[in-house]
């Protein structure tokens, strides 16, 4: 059994989503100064790095991540290569989603496009050219009635034109991972768990995710 930690490291100069908050770990009782033991602060937007987007995130009212399925968010899943060529304009199209071979069935499928050669640098300077998921790729996935999508950025839609796909994913009632750090790892099959914090009425949640290899 082998365990692949798809998860990005929180630490400084990770990229943040403009416009929310930054990441700050901070030691406010330091045993270097006389203090008993050593105590930090952390303060961090609730999609920072990995992540699991809630319902409410795009529909007002709608569910918090607290109430995500945990049966969604653990069991088999399937690492798909997504090709992008010029035709898809730098996003996961419907085009690019069935160019990937994802077979009927599918409950969890995790997309590793070329953004996952920008977790390779480690903290690095947002960038908004990701390949996020374009409307039609996204009502692709619901037609095909998947139950959890995860990508490899930092959010499930393009920069400037995401909120059709969350409104289209969340709306179908399917769980959403973002920031997966796909970069060491084959396409196949594996074991996945993802734990989002159990952040009561939120938007969304940091997530520890692991594949395990059997």
């Amino acid at each position: 059994m082998k365990i692949h930690d798809i998860s990005v490291t929180l630490e400084p100069g990770i990229p943040i989503w403009p416009g929310n908050p930054g990441f700050e770990l901070v030691r406010v009782n330091d045993m270097a100064s006389g203090a008993s033991s050593n105590v930090s602060r952390l303060s961090l937007g609730c999609h920072t790095a990995t992540h699991v987007d809630a319902p409410v995130h795009f529909i007002p009212g709608a569910a918090g991540v607290d109430t995500l399925p945990l049966e969604l968010l653990t069991g088999p899943a399937t690492v798909f290569n997504v090709v992008i060529t010029p035709a898809d304009k730098g996003n996961i199209t419907a085009a690019a989603l069935e160019r990937a071979n994802i077979p009927p069935g599918t409950l969890r499928a995790l997309l590793k496009t070329h953004n996952s050669e920008l977790w390779k640098q480690g903290p690095h300077e947002f960038r908004a050219d990701f390949a996020g998921i374009t409307a039609d790729g996204a009502q692709w996935i619901v037609d095909r009635k998947i139950g959890l999508v995860g990508v490899d950025y930092l959010s499930v839609g393009p920069k400037g034109a995401g909120r059709p796909t969350h409104e289209i994913l969340l709306n179908a009632g399917i769980v959403i991972v973002e920031g997966l750090n796909l970069s060491a790892v084959e396409p196949g099959d594996y074991d996945f768990y993802c734990l989002p914090l159990k952040l009561k009425d939120s938007d969304g949640a940091p997530a520890r995710a692991i594949l395990i290899e059997r």
